[in-house]
């Protein structure tokens, strides 16, 4: 007999609502950190789910055990705050729980593995979606900015990447006059026109693209979405010849456990899991069992995952490319440059301004993360000089009087850089505002009691 997709769908919400997640928070079994224990019944994506709500809230991941089999899931963090420091504040820790609890409901977004949605969404009328891909330059951002304001549009929250020559943003805007979502299709239509004219100016070869919605998503993990499918993981002839700064990844195959294990050493930064599990869930792959230790300045991570039909990896072609998009999850986000915040009163065409002021002094914006909240704008900016160069103290301590010391300040000058927290852990009803060579690797442990986990010393494999 045969059973149809929306029969297994209605089963397993059945099924979700029966056993929700339990989450616990113990802040007495580690004395240098929070340890966040989540375990109940798995879905797919129920991982990446997890760590979007953790790397919502901002803390920073220690260590890592991450196990599912069959049906049931079971997932330990060691995480801190942005001090390194575990958590302390009783109200703090009941928020995240309650935050991870909702996140990971049974009334959250719910996806069969035999039917994998491009992208998380949830349909707004409070703003609209511009999504842009193209290639990079000093002063792009200004002029997207500038187009934006000259058509009335104000940013509420917005995100730029850069990585091997390429740039993707997701832009929230509203009607200036309205202050709510642009549904009239001549100026939609506007919008997209301006926008791709400003972006082909400088890609008569790779090409441009722009999108419009009304759907707002998880903006990190649409950037990653974006980049991947723009092939922003192929490297330039510079980066080939420079192996030193490149993170160590490898894939290789457990055939006794037909299990493909990626391990990946680099330097620590925030949100690192979050980005390679993303971006092998967006490969389709599902992580069934790993480690994770970041207790030092480089990070160990040992995952073992199937492709989603139950396959490991299983060519040399695919291996490579496997690869190839987990250094480029980690080397997009990384923020070169020096760092500067800007915290003042938000009002239309404000990003359009500062960003004339770096671009008339010769800075190159090489990540920006902007957000608005109760009339307050935040920016916060890493730029460097044309050259990709670090910018000289003059000319940051000009544009300061400029924009106003008050206003703009230096955060610091870091390739990888320290973790950075919004005022408050986001409470909203969505998350932003929230042929290969044998090896036999150690055995996964699929058994193991919450204080082992808690207390264990990870030393990783020789491989």
């Amino acid at each position: 007999m045969n059973i149809s997709w929306h029969s297994d769908y209605d089963y397993m919400k059945v099924f979700r609502r029966m056993n929700p997640p339990r989450v616990v928070i113990d802040n007495e079994a580690n004395q240098n950190a929070t340890v966040v224990k989540v375990d109940g019944a798995q879905k797919y994506r129920m991982l990446l789910e997890l760590l979007q709500a953790l790397t919502d809230l901002n803390l920073i991941i220690k260590k890592a055990y991450i196990s599912s089999d069959g049906e049931w899931f079971m997932d330990v963090f060691n995480v801190t705050g942005r001090d390194g420091k575990k958590l302390r504040d009783s109200i703090t820790i009941n928020v995240i729980g309650d935050y991870i609890r909702k996140s990971l409901g049974a009334d959250s977004w719910f996806h069969h593995p035999t039917w994998l949605r491009y992208m998380d969404a949830a349909l707004s009328t409070d703003c609209t979606s511009i999504e842009l891909t193209g290639t990079d330059r000093p002063g792009l951002l200004s002029e997207v900015s500038a187009v934006l304001t000259d058509l009335k549009c104000n940013i509420v929250n917005a995100e730029v990447w850069t990585h091997n020559t390429r740039a993707a943003a997701v832009i929230h805007v509203t009607d200036e006059s309205a202050g709510s979502a642009i549904t009239d299709p001549e100026r939609i239509s506007k919008i997209k026109e301006l926008l791709y004219t400003v972006l082909m100016a400088s890609d008569k070869v790779h090409g441009a693209k722009v999108a419009v919605s009304g759907e707002i998503t998880h903006i990190k993990r649409r950037l990653h979405q974006m980049m991947s499918a723009d092939q922003a993981y192929e490297r330039s002839d510079k980066d080939l010849s420079d192996v030193n700064v490149r993170p160590s990844v490898t894939v290789i195959n457990c055939y006794d456990k037909d299990y493909s294990v990626v391990t990946v050493r680099c330097k620590d930064r925030p949100k690192l899991l979050f980005d390679i599990v993303c971006t092998l869930t967006d490969m389709k792959y599902i992580v069934f069992h790993g480690n994770v230790d970041a207790e030092s300045p480089e990070v160990y991570q040992e995952l073992y995952i199937r492709h989603a039909d139950g396959s490991p990896v299983n060519s040399e072609a695919e291996r490579q490319q496997v690869i190839q998009f987990i250094e480029a999850a980690i080397e997009r986000r990384v923020s070169e440059g020096l760092k500067l915040e800007l915290c003042t009163s938000d009002r239309l065409g404000l990003l359009a301004d500062v960003t004339r002021i770096f671009r008339e002094n010769s800075l190159t914006i090489t990540r920006a993360e902007i957000s608005t909240r109760a009339g307050q704008a935040i920016e916060t900016f890493s730029v460097c000089d044309a050259t990709g160069n670090t910018v000289d103290a003059k000319t940051i301590d000009f544009i300061c009087q400029l924009i106003g010391h008050t206003n703009l300040r230096v955060k610091h000058y870091s390739k990888y850089p320290t973790p950075s927290l919004p005022q408050d852990p986001p409470v909203t009803a969505y998350h932003e505002t929230r042929a290969l060579p044998e090896v036999h690797p150690r055995p996964f442990i699929r058994t193991i009691s919450w204080n082992s986990v808690v207390n264990c010393v990870y030393s990783p494999p020789s491989l």
